[in-house]
């Protein structure tokens, strides 16, 4: 989402490196780093306008009005991996 929430990111000195950044089960989801294309997955991730958010119960619903949660939907196609699944491969991993 280049949020500069992620290691190289500018608002990292404030706020810390987001949960999505660092979640290493979810590295290459939906094409992406870490969990980066998956981060309505990971609990405590950091929003652009909501601080930390808790866990995917709590955060869900924010995301399902996020530009960028609809973006990966629309280009991965056929190929989106439900949020179920995804929550097994950060378990299984």
């Amino acid at each position: 989402m280049e949020c500069g929430f992620g290691p190289d990111g500018g608002k990292t000195k404030t706020n810390g490196v987001c949960a999505a950044a660092r979640k290493n089960r979810l590295d290459g989801a939906h094409g992406g780093k870490h969990a980066g294309r998956a981060c309505w997955i990971v609990k405590d991730t950091l929003d652009c306008g909501h601080g930390v958010q808790g866990n995917f119960s709590e955060k869900y619903p924010i995301c399902m009005d996020c530009r960028f949660y609809w973006k990966v939907r629309e280009e991965e196609g056929t190929n989106f991996e439900v949020s179920l699944l995804l929550t097994t491969y950060m378990h299984d991993k």
